[in-house]
């Protein structure tokens, strides 16, 4: 599979993760990993910035699959398969936007924060 081709299921792998962190059927240990999956794909702060060159994007190029990857293995087949089908008419008519995703993942970032001023203060 070429480079092209990953991006785009890739693409249509993120919003399935998604769904399926919503499922009953998911066991929760697939749901922690997807939670994080979804977790990093939308947060706008990287592990490290975008701006530094070639390695500001090698994050988002390896972490991001890796990620996405380990949570389909811990997703029963069946329910990610339906959760792909789902997810493919997901953003037909544009992305959602429910700016209240966003809390969880600033919140998560502003306690990183606090707790490297704290060490550094120290």
């Amino acid at each position: 599979m070429d480079l092209k081709k990953r991006a785009g299921q890739l693409k249509k792998d993120i919003p399935a993760v998604l769904l399926a962190l919503k499922r009953k059927e998911t066991p929760v240990m697939a749901k922690l990993f997807a939670a994080i999956t979804v977790g990093y794909a939308l947060s706008p702060i990287d592990l490290i910035p975008d701006f530094i060159p070639v390695l500001g994007y090698l994050d988002d190029v390896i972490l991001l699959p890796a990620f996405v990857a380990l949570t389909i293995k811990f997703i029963p087949d069946n329910v990610f398969e339906e959760c792909r089908k789902e997810s493919e008419n997901m953003w037909a008519d544009g992305k959602p936007k429910k700016w209240y995703y966003a809390i969880p993942i600033v919140l998560l970032w502003i306690l990183i924060l606090w707790m490297i001023i704290k060490a550094l203060l120290l």
